[in-house]
């Protein structure tokens, strides 16, 4: 009788692993994006081309590129954190404090900078930064490729005035070849993990960019008077 609550839990995580690897996967690795974005080129593919693990993530923003950019360059550990769940990311020892405005002392990012993700984890490398359309980090190590893009939306039908853009994420991910037990770690708790954290990080500079487009849009517009209305 002992063995039986042993085997149901068995056959329950044999069930979940198997649901996760046919059905929810494919959703995990691309939350968010179309066909076009998963399957497309981006900036950064041919630092580490050929390789089987890649997530493309990505959001509509309600503002232009250039609401987006400041957000991005100033991401980093000791900069403008990564807009995500920074309790969980210190807990890692990664001294990430999420930024709510832009911080002009980040905003000169120059290719070949690098930063360290906290003291043990890879150093990351810009490798390609063309303004308000594309940021691109390597590790050290050549394992990891993080890009961003910027383009404008074509999937939402416009509206007047309309500049909203597609933030898209794509990591490329060649991961040291570990054992049995380490692939299954990584595919069915990393891989949910880094979907959890990426999305509020994709929604977290939604939130600042369009808060930012709509200060600067509402500080340029005429103040009505009282003989204008």
């Amino acid at each position: 009788m002992k063995a039986e609550p042993l085997l149901l839990a068995g056959l329950a995580a044999v069930g979940a692993a198997t649901t996760y690897s046919l059905v929810l996967r494919t959703r995990c690795l691309n939350w968010g994006a179309e066909p076009s974005e998963v399957y497309g080129p981006m900036p950064g593919d041919a630092l580490l081309p050929g390789i089987k693990l890649v997530t493309t993530r990505a959001v509509t923003v309600d503002a232009p590129p250039e609401a987006i950019w400041p957000w991005l360059v100033q991401m980093g550990p000791g900069r403008g954190g990564a807009y995500t769940y920074d309790w969980i990311e210190n807990l890692f020892g990664l001294d990430m404090h999420s930024a709510d405005r832009v911080l002009l002392e980040f905003q000169d990012l120059q290719v070949g900078d690098a930063m360290r993700l906290g003291t043990k984890g890879p150093c990351m490398r810009v490798e390609i930064l063309e303004p308000s359309r594309a940021m691109v980090l390597r590790s050290d190590d050549g394992r990891w490729v993080w890009a961003f893009g910027l383009a404008p939306s074509p999937f939402d039908p416009p509206r007047p005035g309309d500049r909203r853009t597609r933030l898209v994420s794509r990591n490329r991910i060649a991961p040291a070849e570990p054992g049995v037990l380490e692939r299954a770690f990584y595919r069915y708790v990393m891989e949910p993990g880094s979907l959890v954290m990426e999305r509020k990080m994709l929604l977290g500079i939604k939130k600042r960019a369009e808060a930012l487009y709509a200060d600067e849009t509402s500080s340029i517009r005429p103040v009505a008077t009282a003989s204008s209305r």
